[in-house]
């Protein structure tokens, strides 16, 4: 059972997303506090203050990264006193640049399936940071830019993991260390 004060970041959250979704950037940027700090961490790509912040969102994401199909399951979120943890597997099919994620990198047409961790924090009933994870390589092997073979990273697999445990395990592969054959 949440707390009065969870449930409000909880809804703060909620709310967030779907001005995101919805490509809002006012309401956006008004669940956040006057400092805010984004960071996607496989490509260091965000920003900070409101400025930085809000000249991501616009150029970046809110009402750009999401393709037609896209589709967000949740997972799991874990709610504390100032900070709310998701867990979500996100798949849709890369029919457009997106760029905070796949910087430099035109449209596949292939289908994403990529399991995302995100850590949002919450001071005074704003959002005060996000920090984006997801498993790159995971999603390059998805595209077609790294080959699996030979590397401990595999593709949809771990994300269709994640939304059953129950699926076999994928395979497991020797790798020689680095510099041996």
């Amino acid at each position: 059972m949440l707390s009065e004060r969870q449930q409000q970041m909880v809804d703060l959250l909620e709310k967030h997303v779907a001005a995101e979704l919805e490509g809002d950037l006012d309401t956006t940027m008004a669940t956040m506090c006057d400092d805010p700090y984004l960071h996607t961490v496989p490509t260091m790509i965000g920003g900070n203050g409101q400025l930085g912040v809000r000249d991501f969102y616009r150029d970046h994401l809110v009402g750009k990264f999401f393709p037609p199909d896209v589709k967000m399951d949740p997972v799991s979120r874990t709610v504390g006193e100032d900070q709310i943890v998701d867990e979500l597997v996100i798949s849709f099919t890369h029919t457009t640049v997106i760029d905070w994620m796949l910087p430099g990198i035109a449209p596949t047409g292939k289908p994403v399936a990529v399991a995302f961790a995100v850590i949002v924090g919450v001071r005074d009933g704003k959002i005060t940071h996000e920090h984006i994870y997801w498993d790159q390589a995971s999603v390059l092997v998805q595209i077609g830019l790294l080959n699996p073979d030979g590397l401990p990273v595999v593709g949809a697999e771990s994300a269709r993991r994640v939304l059953n445990p129950a699926e076999p395990p994928g395979r497991v592969q020797s790798v020689p260390p680095v510099g041996q054959d």
